[in-house]
């Protein structure tokens, strides 16, 4: 059987803007997963049409640094939400520095026993004859909604600083903006994102970056619409980020 590869992506209508829900099918080769400030919780499971079971497994991915090749057999499906930059560590209780490049089972985060019945539910959505992507996502949304409930009250400055810096503003001047020393900053951001500010700006200028030259946009008109110095500088950043250069990136 071939397999081809497939990606979807909605909004969370109990998350709001706190996170997406995204679904992939595996087909042949690697998928390169970029760098977007955010973490992901994860379901995991082999081709239910093929193995007639869904049996599956639950993990998170960290805020990455770089572009990372997820791998997977022809088939396998992945249901996941990505929560907002700031949003995963009040979801799932630790620091974002903690997943920083890593894939982690959830089970080392929560307790066994908790992470083995919300396992075995997602299987039962899975499974055929059951809800599918759909089912899985809107189980994994209540689950993560509860514990935003649940978690102390966010931080003040995480949107604001998100927001500053997406707009392109440096880093002292978000500092300012949020009240923050440049080291407190670092290290409300190294709790909230996984990485320090400077960091996140890259990322979301590599981003905003790439929205542009999507719809068609000149290379050296995304380099100076969103940033960089020149399209040289924009070059060396696509392929220190992602691994490859922008064309073949696109």
């Amino acid at each position: 059987m071939l397999y081809q590869e497939l990606y979807q992506e909605w909004g969370s209508r109990p998350l709001g803007g706190r996170a997406v829900v995204w679904s992939r099918t595996a087909g042949a080769g690697p998928q390169r997963v970029l760098p977007d400030g955010c973490t992901d919780l994860i379901w995991s499971c082999g081709d239910p049409a093929a193995s007639g079971a869904s049996d599956g497994e639950l993990f998170v991915a960290g805020p990455d640094t770089r572009a990372h090749l997820a791998q997977g057999s022809p088939g396998a499906r992945w249901v996941g939400l990505r929560f907002a930059p700031g949003t995963g560590p009040d979801v799932l209780g630790v620091p974002a520095y903690e997943l920083r490049d890593q894939r982690v089972p959830l089970a080392a985060l929560w307790p066994d026993a908790e992470v083995r019945r919300l396992t075995e539910r997602l299987a039962e959505e899975a499974a055929p004859g059951g809800t599918g992507p759909r089912g899985v996502s809107r189980l994994l949304e209540v689950v993560a909604l509860d514990r935003l409930h649940r978690a102390e009250p966010p931080d003040p400055a995480v949107g604001a600083v998100v927001a500053g810096l997406s707009g392109g503003r440096s880093v002292a001047e978000v500092a300012a903006a949020v009240g923050l020393g440049e080291r407190q900053l670092h290290r409300r951001s190294l709790a909230a994102f996984g990485y320090g500010p400077k960091t996140l700006a890259r990322v979301l200028r590599l981003n905003r970056a790439l929205d542009a030259a999507r719809v068609g946009t000149a290379f050296a008109e995304v380099a100076a619409v969103t940033g960089y110095a020149d399209q040289a500088h924009l070059a060396r950043e696509v392929r220190a980020l992602t691994g490859v250069p922008l064309g073949r990136l696109l």
